[in-house]
């Protein structure tokens, strides 16, 4: 069953009760970063193994993803900002505890490849909150591995 969330605006990735923040590099340039994550929602699943499959809604103004584990999220793009961030708000959720979440994606030249941060902005349930704080080091592995996936998927791609 769907749980609508809170609507949040792009301003929440600032202000929200719950934030976690995980950067890594990858060796291609920020153009590519950025069409992988923003213009290849359905090949999510090749480089972030968290991710079971995602496909593009409402004209690419949305993205419904299916992670592993069962949890469905619709989402909505908020920015969409070439080679520099990609950022989108959950706005339902199958799973219980969160009350509004909202992601970020942000890419800044490094030498010749990015720095890829991403920032999962949450607010939610005390339990929830204290699962995500409890949780963070996983999260930050499943970003560090789903990065190295994508820097090794991308130089495989020959760009």
């Amino acid at each position: 069953m769907a749980r609508r969330l809170r609507s949040v605006d792009l301003d929440f990735i600032e202000s929200a009760p719950l934030r976690l923040v995980f950067a890594a590099e990858v060796s291609a340039p920020p153009e590519t970063v950025y069409r992988a994550l923003a213009d290849d929602v359905a090949g999510w699943p090749n480089w972030f193994t968290s991710v079971r499959a995602a496909r593009p809604t409402e004209d690419g103004a949305g993205r419904e993803v299916r992670l592993m584990g069962g949890t469905v999220l619709r989402e909505s793009i908020l920015a969409a900002e070439p080679c520099e961030r990609y950022t989108y708000r959950v706005d339902e959720s199958s799973a219980p505890g969160p009350k509004a979440l909202l992601e970020e994606w942000r890419l800044t030249p490094a030498g010749t490849g990015t720095r890829v941060q991403w920032t999962f902005a949450a607010d939610g349930s005390a339990t929830f909150r204290f699962a995500l704080r409890l949780g963070r080091p996983g999260m930050g592995r499943a970003f560090r591995d789903a990065v190295r996936n994508l820097d090794r998927r991308l130089a495989g791609s020959g760009t």
